[in-house]
């Protein structure tokens, strides 16, 4: 092999020096088309919401413009004024002629207050709930719906972490206020997004469209080149699963990644530790003192030595619950949806996610993350050596369970 020629990763990542932004973009879109077997979509504008307070806005904004049709599917709806207030819109513009259809989980939405489903029946709402626990085998009551979508007259989507309750409220100023991240969606990458909510709603209801859809076409209003990723249970390997390694092994200079939710299979933990070992710089943010599945904490802290040794940068954000799914590479891709870094979103949960090639918009996501990073805790790789027994116990407790994690 002569000098000019590429040192191979196993898994066919580029070790040569970086080139050009193009070529890189091209480069990973064709790797995911082939790989995913899904072509990309160009001419999307997307726009990134940091937080409640920039997210309920713009998604109630675009319920209560909706002329047509409103589409939304949700893991979490629980309580609070904000469950309220999109209740009362989804009512308001379902008793304007309005076709509106809600998909809520039969588990991760069972908290919803009951009056709140009588008013959006009343006015006309379809509610349909995916696999309610008491109807099913025990085998299906473990694969969940946990995408977030939400579709309005066709041509505006919203998708990323964000559930329907008052944590998620705020502006990540204490604990109260979740730290999240959604993202706004127009062209044609709003079609796959609308692809992910008819694929639930049809297993829950016998009618998948109606005379109010439209079908339309979609314009050209933006720069980013965007791939829809849908994650469904099953036996094998999965296409969430093939989007992640793509990724990883793509990175040739960053690959950063921030989850609620970090535990992975031994494959993944080997992946992050060989790309850090090729000289890519691999960062992961994760919730530190305020996290709602302890025991997922613990899980993913099982891996942290080897991560660690590896030269993986570990993370944990302070103020509040890190609940965002956001990993960027190399500052000209990106991915933003429902999936976390856990063998749930991987193996057995319904999720979503986007692909995205922009420079900017990746810069924003950056840019988010560094704010993130000074609101943030490093693992120091000696002090985690010298952590108590009983912290090593408590994630030895968790190894039997972490593959529902």
């Amino acid at each position: 092999m002569s000098s000019r020629e590429n040192t191979r990763h196993p898994d066919g990542a580029d070790t040569t020096a970086p080139g050009d932004a193009p070529a890189r973009k091209q480069r990973l879109r064709r790797r995911l088309e082939r790989l995913l077997g899904m072509a990309a979509t160009e001419g999307n504008e997307l726009v990134p919401l940091r937080n409640g307070d920039a997210i309920f806005p713009a998604m109630l904004e675009a319920i209560r413009g909706a002329e047509h049709t409103i589409d939304m599917m949700t893991f979490v709806y629980w309580r609070g004024r904000i469950a309220r207030d999109f209740a009362a819109a989804l009512a308001d513009r379902a008793g304007a002629g309005v076709r509106v259809r809600l998909l809520l989980d039969g588990f991760g939405a069972k908290e919803i207050e009951r009056d709140l489903l009588d008013v959006m029946d009343d006015a006309g709402v379809q509610v349909a709930w995916f696999r309610k626990p008491l109807w099913l085998s025990p085998f299906k009551q473990n694969h969940r719906c946990h995408r977030k979508a939400l579709i309005v007259d066709e041509h505006t989507a919203f998708t990323g972490g964000v559930g329907i309750a008052e944590e998620w409220c705020g502006d990540a100023r204490n604990p109260d206020e979740w730290r999240d991240t959604h993202v706004k969606v127009r062209g044609p990458a709003v079609d796959g997004i609308a692809a992910a909510f008819a694929q639930n709603w049809a297993e829950c209801h016998d009618e998948l469209f109606d005379d109010r859809d439209r079908f339309t076409g979609h314009d050209q209003v933006g720069n980013s080149i965007v791939q829809v990723v849908r994650g469904s249970a099953g036996i094998g390997w999965q296409d969430m699963q093939t989007l992640i390694r793509v990724m990883l092994t793509s990175a040739e200079q960053r690959f950063r990644l921030a989850t609620a939710y970090f535990a992975p299979d031994t494959y993944f933990v080997d992946l992050l530790c060989a790309t850090a070992r090729r000289g890519v710089e691999v960062e992961i943010l994760l919730p530190g003192p305020h996290t709602d599945q302890r025991a997922c904490q613990l899980a993913g802290q099982h891996h942290y030595s080897r991560l660690l040794d590896a030269g993986v940068s570990i993370r944990q954000y302070q103020p509040t619950m890190m609940h965002a799914k956001v990993i960027t590479v190399d500052g000209v891709a990106s991915l933003i949806g429902s999936t976390n870094f856990n063998r749930r979103s991987m193996e057995h949960d319904e999720e979503v996610m986007l692909a995205v090639l922009d420079e900017a918009f990746t810069a924003e996501l950056d840019r988010d993350y560094d704010a993130d990073l000074e609101r943030s805790v490093t693992i120091d790789p000696d002090r985690w050596r010298r952590r108590p027994a009983g912290q090593r116990l408590r994630e030895a407790a968790v190894v039997p369970i972490r593959r529902f994690l």
